[in-house]
């Protein structure tokens, strides 16, 4: 409003009182109070979707804390998972990620003519003798068949070779022939698994 049409509305107030009669009431829009009133609100909604957006962020840390880091070649079906239950287990996650290619070609579901099940292909009853109470659970099939190769490494000496024969064809056949059964079977299974092992030794892992 201009001085001029101040001085006008002035004059027409002071005009209007002389004569006795009451000015018109102003009626104020609450700018101030609406305008408040709509920040608290964007600040709530503000809150909100940052609250939101937060959540996912979250819940990702807390999985990959869970379940750590893989020391295995980027793409290697499992490989965090591998290598936590290796790492459990004091086994080279390199050799049972070796391991785990040759018995099922990283098929949660693979099963053997004999019954064996799994990531590491264990046998109902030597998978109930690790505590695995879900053989085709990932984890606990990779948690059992790790426990079960480093019983074989601590039985034969840390020797490897010896280890993955008798993972293959039972400790008793190595114990009887004092090494490597002379199965084809075992043979190229042994042979198979420790050329796996090295080429995830040697690949660059996702660290």
């Amino acid at each position: 409003m201009s001085i001029e049409a101040a001085m006008s509305r002035i004059s027409q107030i002071q005009a209007m009182l002389s004569a006795g009669i009451a000015p018109p009431a102003t009626t104020q829009q609450p700018t101030s109070a609406s305008f408040a009133t709509q920040l608290q609100s964007a600040k709530g909604a503000a809150l909100t979707t940052a609250a939101t957006a937060a959540t996912p962020t979250a819940t990702a840390t807390t999985q990959t804390a869970s379940t750590g880091p893989s020391e295995l070649p980027a793409g290697t079906p499992y490989g965090a998972e591998i290598t936590a239950a290796a790492k459990a287990n004091g086994v080279d996650p390199a050799l049972l990620a070796g391991l785990v290619k040759q018995e099922s070609g990283f098929n949660p579901r693979a099963g053997s003519g004999a019954g064996a099940k799994g990531l590491t292909q264990l046998m109902p009853g030597t998978a109930a003798g690790l505590g695995v109470t879900d053989i085709l659970d990932p984890a606990q099939n990779l948690n059992g068949g790790a426990k079960y190769l480093k019983q074989q490494l601590d039985a034969f000496g840390g020797d490897v070779t010896k280890a993955l024969a008798a993972y293959n064809a039972g400790p008793g056949a190595v114990q009887r022939f004092g090494g490597v059964p002379p199965y084809s079977e075992t043979q190229n299974y042994v042979r198979i698994v420790q050329a796996n092992a090295a080429f995830f030794h040697t690949a660059p892992s996702e660290i």
